[in-house]
């Protein structure tokens, strides 16, 4: 059969299933299998123990702190992709977002692109990065390469090696480097191990290695152990990347695991097929889309070394870079849905890349991945805003309200997840191209657990579930919820407990997930569940003798000593209060939209939640609100605050369920920029096709001259009161620059996003006029761009133009907690 005929019934075949509703049924799924005791003592790990006495370790199923089960989240920022003046900040934000662990690539070429000439200063200056990472109790884990990738110049490895000696393998010559520039990090990082009282409580050696043969597999990754433990990096782990083959010596590290919503860096100019991150990984932990960039010739490590390591993630894509050939547009649930996914895959450790953005910096020559120097990718020059949760200045995309429940989830409740094992369901879907089977898992231990269930897929309409019921068999019973079938909608994701431990009282079940537990006072705590959109939430609770229940709204029914709740409206008030023992248990279901818009943190000496469609950021005095969405601020707290805060705005108090409100408004700022053409654009020849990947290449730089050109002129006073303000350019076209003279100060490829321009750390830059250019897109050029997107191109033959030219203002609101 033909390629094309292929590929056009996958696609007739996929269009039938979309259009068509599963029939309700019972979903079945066996947990009553119990978890075998973890086993310990396999790993040859460093230091595990604090001076405070904190012990972090690894058995074969989970990571434990202090002997307890624990399962943080990891998000990736590199240091050297940000002005050092906005570390802390960008810092705090990803704290505030639920991150533990920042995980960060030192680049060798951004330390040593001259031989011998070492730069760790400014944007580079990596001890002054962690020291930060301590002050604010971060966690770290350093991925050292020598090879890093990270879209960087040859992996990172500077141009000075790869032009005269062969790397990544036991070869003299390169391991003597390797050496010289490991000596020098070891420098930086000197006294902040975990042992030391530091934030480091992890090393990776080398990424995505799966090469095999004579000095090179796994005797080059524990050539590479024995000289980081020589050298002094000394931490409770030590990882190396596990797919696509991956080669390590087991024992000696533990493989982490990823997965991405597209793949940029492909070659095909149509959208992908069904991506497999949003289906269960039943057998294999390993991602069918994170390829290396170099070919595996055996399985790998990874694979026969499951049953002995736990299921770490590292690079579960936030987003995705924008590369020339690729330039997918990544949606907030695209994001979303991969977490119950991959935590009900058995996930313990949620490891993002990239969690924050940044930009390439400046070196004697570029230092992005380019595929005209011999590189597999083209990237910008300097732009890796990644779509992440914070962009490439420090902005919030609109993913991160998609993840912060699960953030929250992890925090209240990762150390119950942690020991539970996953059960695949009876019926499980026929693959990743199957959109009609619903696809769900259990994770379990004893009698309680979680369902976990995704019916979105990026790009693919999943069909409705309709009349759905879930039947778990456990070691006791068989559980069947909700109380009546219910249609779980397109698009749909979620966490749903069973058998939950609500401080002595038990939750049978609920058709809503956990998102936090918060202690409000001594002996009263209080419960946070999100109701999934279009379904009804119920409670189904063990009732006791000794308890008095109250119902604030919905209804109630008995059977046996079961108590149901429904008809529940979600709110910001008590669901449900039960009082027991002398403790009082609050119950709060809340809408998908509330849940979204809380932020976990300690406040005033006490953990608290956040409610604000603002950003939200905990500093060590308070809280900080940014808003580029209006001059209005609303920002709801629990447990209240003893007294209000001092503020820079001024503040009306409030009160919305059980959250202290706050609100404020700034004076309002009307900001434009002056545009006027300078340069009509010239025709382009059509896009050569070359280069590693035997696909578009971006066009020589000669060819830029042909760029439209438009002059920008921004206020002199465009910042004065503000916290920053943004330049919003949305074109048409194949790659925008911008600069101030000849300075360039970002570029893009189109993409169909606002190419959004944080001015604050451009305030000199600015002063004079800017120079935007745009490289004309051709109708036939053989790339890919969102269907949806290029639906809105002019039927040109070539196009580039701008749409619009904002400012947009930040203003932020400081909140102080005064004793």
């Amino acid at each position: 059969m033909k390629t094309k005929l292929k590929i056009r019934i996958l696609s007739l075949a996929i269009a039938f299933a979309s259009s068509v509703s599963a029939i309700g049924e019972t979903l079945h799924i066996d947990a009553s299998k119990q978890p075998d005791a973890p086993k310990s003592g396999q790993f040859n790990m460093g230091s595990a123990v604090s001076p405070d006495g904190t012990k972090l370790e690894s058995n074969n199923r989970f990571l434990l702190k202090d002997g307890k089960p624990w399962s943080p989240v990891m998000g990736e920022f590199h240091y050297t992709r940000t002005p050092p003046q906005y570390w802390e900040e960008e810092i705090l934000k990803m704290k505030s977002a639920g991150i533990d662990i920042i995980a960060t690539y030192v680049f060798w070429n951004h330390h040593e692109e001259v031989q011998g000439k070492f730069n760790w200063s400014g944007d580079r200056n990596l001890r002054a990065f962690i020291e930060l990472c301590k002050k604010h109790n971060v966690k770290v884990s350093i991925r050292i390469g020598p090879w890093a990738h990270g879209e960087v110049r040859f992996g990172g490895t500077p141009n000075w090696i790869v032009n005269q000696m062969p790397t990544r393998r036991n070869d003299p010559m390169y391991l003597y480097y390797v050496e010289l520039f490991w000596t020098e990090v070891s420098k930086q990082v000197q006294g902040l191990m975990w042992k030391d009282g530091g934030p480091i409580i992890s090393t990776q050696l080398e990424n995505e290695y799966n090469l095999s043969g004579p000095s090179m597999g796994a005797e080059h990754i524990s050539t590479l152990k024995k000289l980081a433990v020589k050298l002094g990096f000394d931490t409770p782990f030590y990882t190396v990347t596990g797919w696509d083959g991956a080669i390590y010596p087991r024992g000696e590290v533990v493989p982490v695991f990823g997965g991405y919503p597209d793949e940029p860096w492909g070659v095909t100019t149509t959208k992908l097929s069904p991506n497999e991150v949003y289906s269960f990984r039943f057998n294999s932990r390993v991602a069918g889309n994170a390829g290396a960039q170099t070919v595996a010739t055996i399985v790998g490590t990874a694979i026969e070394d499951m049953g002995h390591t736990p299921f770490i993630g590292a690079e579960y894509g936030a987003g995705v870079p924008i590369m020339y050939r690729r330039r997918p547009m990544i949606q907030p649930d695209d994001i979303g849905a991969m977490l119950p996914v991959q935590l009900g895959s058995g996930v313990n450790l949620y490891g993002y890349y990239m969690f924050h953005g940044g930009r390439n910096p400046k070196g004697l020559g570029h230092l992005e991945e380019n595929a005209l120097l011999g590189g597999f990718n083209d990237c910008p020059i300097i732009n890796y805003d990644f779509q992440a949760p914070f962009g490439q200045y420090g902005q919030t995309h609109p993913v991160l309200n998609k993840i912060l429940p699960y953030h929250n989830f992890l925090e209240s409740f990762g150390d119950r997840l942690a020991p539970m094992i996953v059960h695949s369901p009876q019926t499980q879907s026929k693959g990743r191209e199957d959109l009609i089977t619903a696809r769900y898992s259990v994770r379990s231990i004893g009698d309680s657990g979680f369902v976990f269930l995704n019916n979105h897929v990026r790009q693919y309409s999943m069909s409705e579930q309709k009349d759905v019921t879930f039947a778990v068999k456990l070691e006791n019973e068989t559980l069947s919820f909700p109380s009546k079938p219910v249609n779980i909608p397109k698009g749909a994701y979620f966490i749903w407990p069973f058998n939950f431990d609500m401080d002595g009282v038990n939750l049978a079940w609920a058709s809503a997930q956990p998102v936090a537990r918060i202690e409000a006072v001594d002996s009263e705590v209080t419960y946070i569940f999100l109701a999934e959109n279009g379904i009804s939430p119920e409670l189904s609770i063990t009732k006791n003798s000794d308890q008095l229940i109250k119902v604030n709204g919905g209804k109630t029914s008995q059977e046996g000593n079961l108590l149901l709740i429904n008809g529940i409206t979600p709110s910001n008030r008590n669901t449900l209060t039960v009082k027991s023992l002398g403790k009082t248990i609050n119950v709060v279901v809340t809408s998908r939209s509330n849940a979204e818009k809380l932020y976990m943190g300690e406040l005033d000496g006490k953990t608290r939640i956040i409610s604000s469609t603002n950003d939200v950021i905990f500093t060590q005095s308070g809280l900080e609100l940014r808003t580029r969405k209006g001059n209005e601020f609303k920002v709801g707290i629990f447990p209240a605050l003893t007294s209000k805060p001092e503020a820079n705005l001024k503040l009306s108090n409030g009160k919305d369920g059980i959250f202290q409100t706050y609100t404020a408004k700034a004076k309002k700022k009307v900001i434009s920029a002056t545009v006027t053409k300078s340069r009509e654009a010239q025709i382009m020849p059509p896009i050569v096709l070359g280069g590693l990947a035997k696909a578009a290449l971006q066009p020589i730089p000669e060819y830029y001259g042909k760029s439209a050109a438009w002059n920008i002129s921004i206020p002199k006073d465009a910042l004065s009161g503000l916290n920053d303000a943004y330049l919003e350019i949305d074109y048409q076209g194949d790659i925008g620059r911008i600069f101030s003279g000849s300075e360039m100060l970002d570029d893009s490829f189109y993409s169909g996003h606002t190419w959004e321009i944080g001015l604050r750390r451009f305030k000199d830059e600015i002063q004079k006029p800017l120079t935007l250019t745009i490289l004309p897109l051709r109708k036939d050029a053989p790339i890919y761009i969102d269907e949806a997107v290029k639906a809105k191109l002019p039927d040109l033959d070539q196009v580039a133009e701008i749409q619009s030219v904002k400012l947009v203002p930040e203003y932020k609101l400081s909140l102080e907690i005064k004793h």
